[in-house]
Order: structure tokens, then C-alpha cells, then sequence
């Protein structure tokens, strides 16, 4: 049982630093994200699925994309909010490993889906005769889904590696868990190499998602120079989803190289809002982007607002 890890419960230092008080105006704060992202994800879905007008492939989308966001906030804000109440911040093994499974498919499945997003928009704007045959409804549900289990099994054999690893120390220099925080913790590094490989594989994998997201903007902007009724689609459709995007990216980035090479010249309060930014920014703008640019969502929104103010 050498493989197998004694540690059953991990300790988070990423509130080490933060006062009683701080952490009470945190909460406070956080909670008030976490109850305004629920409203206009979950507003937003209603929308989509009660009204047969938005049963389209773009807001079948939309809604897909809003369920990823509640999914990935469940495996954040929960937890974030009972340390902030809580004198010991610590997790079980297990729920350590769960928690890095929700949030790494969270993030992959968004970019899957904005990849998805991109070539609905191509065939929209550059097939408009083929479009109807191939983004049907029931094609797109399918594709989703699809896309959201092929992000969750592929994080799944990060973190089944992951789990196979012995490690020697229960300390995780973190608000929660992510997979690369747990493999540091490792008693023999050289054991971690089939991580490294697997977690590499990962990363391509999903920066093909991004090539693929700009070569259909590619053609999509070429297409569009030529045709004032196409750049009215485009900044009507497209411009959100670019929004969108560079949310993601920029959000992602910045964690991603404050995981692999934090500095400890950096405040931990710093430190905590750049590994934030991806499980808070993108789950509560994109569903405020999207209801103020996309006519139709507006239109509604403002109709159910006017109706029960009336």
C-alpha cells in the first residue's frame, strides 16, 4: 500500500493572513456574489428553457454555458464561505479531490463550450444555408453534453493520478483545491512525472479549443468586412462571446502561472483574488453580458421587470 496516501484531511492556508474582521467583510461580500451569480445564471436559464422563442442553438448554448457556471461556483463558494466562518480551514482527503474535479471540468467544459460557441457563429455567419441542417436543437444538446463528459473524464484521470500518489505533507497553500497544489505535495517527485505528462496532454488539448475559437473568428471577421447586414450580426452575437472569452482566458491565465510559479513576494491577499478571478468573474459577468447585448434576452428581461412593477 505504498501508492496509497495516509492523509485523510488537508489544511488551507490561503486565510492564514486575513483578520477576524477582514474575513467578516469577506464574507459579506462573497456571499453577495455568490447570491446575485445564482440569480442571473438561474434567471437566465429559465428564460431559455420556458420561452419556445429562445429554443435555438445559440441560447441552447447560453443555457449550457450558464449551467457550467452554477455547477463550477457549487464547488467553490460553499466551501469559501464556511472558512470565512470558520477559526480551522481544513477538508477532507476525498472532498479535496472532489473539489479539484468540479472546479478543473468547470473551467475545462467553459472552454469547450465557447469552442462550441465559435462554431456556431461560423456556420451562422459563414454557412447560413448549411446552418439549420447542422446546429439543430437536438444536435447541440447532444454536443454539449458530449463536450461537458469528455472535460469531466479527462479531469478525471488527472485526479485518479492523483490519487495514487503518496504524500507527506496535509498542507495546501490555498483557498481550495486544485490538482496541482496536491501533486507538489507528493513524498517522491520523480513519481509525479505521469502526472506532469497526463496534465500536459490536458493543457494541448484544450489550447486546440482556443486555436480552433480563433480560426473560426477568422473566417467569421473576413466574412463579415464585406457585408454591413454580417458586422450587424457579428456585434449583435458575436461580441459577447468575445467578451466572454477574453474574460476566460485572461482569468485563467493569470492563475494558471500564479499555480505553477507563485511568488512569495506576493500578498496573500493578491495571491487569493488572482486564484479567484476564474470561480467569480466569468460566472457572474457572462450572464449580464449576454442579457444586455443579445436583443432578445433584453427585450424579455425588461418585459418581466415592467410586468411586475406594474
Amino acid at each position: 500500500m505504498n501508492n496509497v496516501s495516509t492523509i485523510s484531511v488537508f489544511f488551507l492556508s490561503g486565510l492564514k493572513e486575513t483578520s477576524r474582521n477582514q474575513r467578516s467583510a469577506v464574507f459579506f461580500v462573497s456571499l453577495m456574489c455568490y447570491c446575485i451569480t445564482l440569480l442571473v445564471n438561474v434567471s437566465l436559464i429559465l428564460i431559455i428553457i420556458l420561452d419556445n422563442a429562445f429554443h435555438e442553438p445559440m441560447y441552447i448554448l447560453l443555457c449550457a454555458f450558464c449551467i457550467n457556471a452554477l455547477f463550477g461556483t457549487a464547488g467553490f463558494y460553499p466551501k469559501f464561505l464556511w472558512d470565512l466562518l470558520s477559526p480551522v480551514h481544513v477538508i477532507s482527503y476525498s472532498g479535496c479531490l472532489f473539489q479539484a474535479q468540479v472546479l478543473y471540468s468547470f473551467a475545462c467544459s467553459d472552454l469547450s463550450i465557447l469552442a462550441l460557441m465559435a462554431y456556431d457563429r461560423y456556420l451562422a455567419i459563414c454557412c447560413p444555408l448549411e446552418y439549420h441542417s447542422v446546429m439543430s436543437v437536438q444536435r447541440v444538446i447532444k454536443l454539449a453534453c458530449f463536450l461537458w463528459l469528455t472535460s469531466f473524464f479527462i479531469v478525471g484521470v488527472n485526479i485518479f493520478l492523483t490519487s495514487r500518489l503518496k504524500l507527506c505533507r496535509p498542507y495546501i497553500n490555498r483557498l481550495f483545491c486544485v490538482n496541482w497544489s496536491i501533486v507538489s505535495l507528493a513524498c517522491f517527485p520523480n513519481e509525479t512525472s505521469i502526472n506532469s505528462i497526463v496534465a500536459n496532454i490536458t493543457i494541448i488539448i484544450y489550447v486546440f479549443h482556443g486555436f480552433f475559437i480563433v480560426w473560426s473568428y477568422m473566417y467569421i471577421v473576413r466574412r463579415c468586412a464585406n457585408s454591413i447586414e454580417n458586422r450587424a450580426k457579428f456585434t449583435q452575437t458575436c461580441v459577447p462571446h468575445l467578451i466572454s472569452l477574453s474574460t476566460f482566458i485572461v482569468t485563467m491565465m493569470t492563475d494558471a502561472i500564479n499555480n505553477r510559479l507563485s511568488s512569495k513576494h506576493l500578498s496573500e491577499t493578491l495571491q487569493n483574488l488572482i486564484a479567484m478571478e476564474f470561480l467569480v468573474i466569468p460566472p457572474l459577468m457572462n450572464p449580464l453580458i449576454y442579457g444586455f447585448k443579445l436583443t432578445k434576452v433584453r427585450s424579455r428581461i425588461i418585459d418581466f421587470v415592467a410586468f411586475k412593477f406594474k
